[in-house]
């Protein structure tokens, strides 16, 4: 019996349900589809725009990327409503932080005051990740900070 797992009637019913939803959700939209509907929507945007942030700084070396950076994160993922941009810019700078991972955290810390995050705010959650993510996270994330706050 030993490493045969839990047997069939004692696995919990949530599993199941789970993974029928996942294969249900998965199902719904094909990488044609996707492509399709991606490219659809490039090709009705003004010719003449600005590039993304991301177009610029890494789209001639990783265009995949820089695609899925524009289409998918903040064109999908920093727009859905469940969210405000206030409480997922605060989200991903303190994800950021935790990580330590000051090259990105240092756009997020303007589009975090972009988006209603004031300076008092975001040097509070540092201080406050200071003991949940390691003081030298916090003490790099606050010269992050203070480099990005004198810039503005």
């Amino acid at each position: 019996m030993r490493g045969e797992g839990a047997p069939q009637h004692a696995r919990a019913p949530n599993i199941e349900r789970n993974i029928a939803y996942e294969n249900e959700w998965m199902e719904k939209v094909s990488d044609s589809q996707y492509t399709a509907a991606v490219r659809a929507e490039s090709s009705t945007t003004n010719a003449s725009a600005q590039p993304r942030p991301s177009q610029r700084a890494i789209g001639d070396f990783a265009p995949k990327l820089a695609e899925l950076t524009d289409n998918v994160l903040y064109a999908d993922v920093w727009e859905r409503p469940e969210l405000s941009k206030r409480d997922r810019s605060l989200v991903t700078v303190a994800s950021l932080i935790a990580l330590n991972r000051p090259d990105q955290l240092r756009s997020h810390l303007t589009r975090a005051r972009d988006n209603g995050v004031t300076q008092e705010e975001l040097v509070e959650t540092i201080t406050h990740l200071a003991f949940y993510s390691g003081w030298p996270n916090a003490v790099t994330a606050i010269g992050v900070a203070k480099e990005v706050f004198e810039k503005k």
